[in-house]
């Protein structure tokens, strides 16, 4: 595996863990806070760097069953995020947030957490 592979694998764990933060944040309190905006956001992006290092140090095609995977685990929570941020545009800050996006956000989470785990698998079994 290259050095930018690893590289790209550790940012893809403190995606998870952002993601994770401010995901968790709207199951908990069913709120958009600046912190949830910050973390969901930043999750995003971490993930979207980890991907291109992981495309660049790769032997495999870009559209190997693990790179299709996690692009659709990337899109799931860009989706998500954007629902959230378009949710705050239209309530503002510290209004519950409806039903549907908290079902979003928890079925974009488990499918992001199963593409991360997978991909950790497919990895260590290679």
């Amino acid at each position: 595996m290259q050095f930018i592979a690893i590289v790209g694998a550790f940012i893809i764990t403190l995606s998870l863990l952002s993601y994770g933060i401010g995901s968790i944040w709207i199951q908990r309190f069913r709120i958009v806070t600046p912190s949830v905006l910050i973390f969901m956001t930043l999750g995003v992006i971490l993930d979207i760097i980890a991907v291109v290092c992981m495309y660049m140090g790769s032997d495999n095609s870009p559209f190997s069953r693990h790179s299709l995977l996690g692009y659709s685990a990337m899109l799931t929570i860009t989706t998500d995020c954007v629902l959230i941020w378009w949710y705050y545009f239209k309530h503002g800050f510290d209004v519950r947030i409806s039903k549907g996006i908290t079902t979003y956000n928890k079925i974009a989470y488990a499918w992001w957490v199963i593409a991360y785990l997978t991909g950790s698998v497919l990895v260590i079994w290679k």
